[in-house]
């Protein structure tokens, strides 16, 4: 069984080439999961646009990563919760690196709040970003796609979205659930176009976002709290999710739409499975 603590499992060596040709665009790909899908989708021969919001000098370390796979890429800022910016990105990323034909939606934010207890400028920003982003960036690229007639929209939500016993998680879970419903949407609009629409649902991954603000001994004791709740004896890791991701935007799930897969290690503590 591998310790909840150990670095991830090389997921990348075997991708196949099977995205050659293709522009893919990834928000929130400066960092955390966001990166570790940009060079998976680079692996398999996609070219990548990296989204930022503030970071960079991170996305410009994407941006080097990708290069030294072999494809072309480009760091490009925009905050997803605002329209104008997003089609202002879509527009850099046509001119520079083409039309994207693959949009991964991942950029999100992650507040505490539950029903007795919320900061509701917290839960706006995160339906902004969360929700609205997603609407955005798929309102912006599905035009492009439909063109061609062959496109694929991944939508990173979360196992939180289906009912995960995780204290504090509540309005998060909202805005994830709602994600949900938009993938379910957005594959029955699209579908007659060639795009096929799909989510990825997250278990609990390490990543700066959900780590942030714990000690050492805090983040310890929380992997190991959350892995003792997985079949598989571990927290996620970037790349796990990468690769599940990968697929989603590869030919060969081309017969999936509407669908929302589950990587969480096996997770047992869900409220209900009703």
């Amino acid at each position: 069984m591998r310790d909840a603590t150990e670095g991830p499992e090389p997921v990348n060596a075997g991708s196949p080439a099977d995205l050659l040709g293709k522009t893919a665009l990834v928000t929130g790909g400066s960092r955390g999961i966001g990166r570790a899908i940009c060079l998976e989708l680079a692996s398999r021969g996609a070219n990548v646009a990296v989204n930022y919001r503030r970071r960079g000098d991170a996305a410009d370390e994407v941006v080097a990563g990708v290069r030294d796979l072999g494809r072309s890429a480009l760091a490009v800022g925009a905050d997803v919760a605002d329209k104008h910016a997003v089609a202002a990105m879509v527009s850099k990323v046509a001119a520079e690196l083409g039309e994207p034909d693959i949009l991964v939606n991942n950029a999100g934010l992650l507040y505490r709040g539950e029903l007795l207890d919320y900061d509701e400028d917290e839960f706006d920003s995160m339906w902004r970003v969360n929700v609205k982003g997603v609407l955005h960036c798929s309102a912006a690229t599905a035009p492009g796609m439909m063109g061609r007639g062959w496109g694929r929209i991944v939508n990173l939500s979360s196992n939180a979205a289906i009912g995960t016993a995780l204290p504090g998680t509540t309005l998060y879970a909202a805005t994830k659930g709602a994600v949900l419903t938009l993938t379910k949407r957005f594959a029955f609009e699209l579908s007659p176009s060639g795009i096929t629409v799909n989510a990825v649902l997250p278990g609990f991954t390490k990543t700066d976002m959900v780590l942030a603000g714990k000690t050492p001994d805090e983040v310890e004791a929380l992997l190991r709290n959350v892995a003792s709740r997985s079949l598989v004896g571990r927290t996620g890791n970037p790349e796990d999710i990468a690769s599940v991701t990968g697929f989603l935007c590869s030919p060969a799930s081309g017969f999936m739409t509407g669908q929302f897969l589950l990587a969480d290690g096996g997770r047992q503590d869900y409220l209900t499975r009703v």
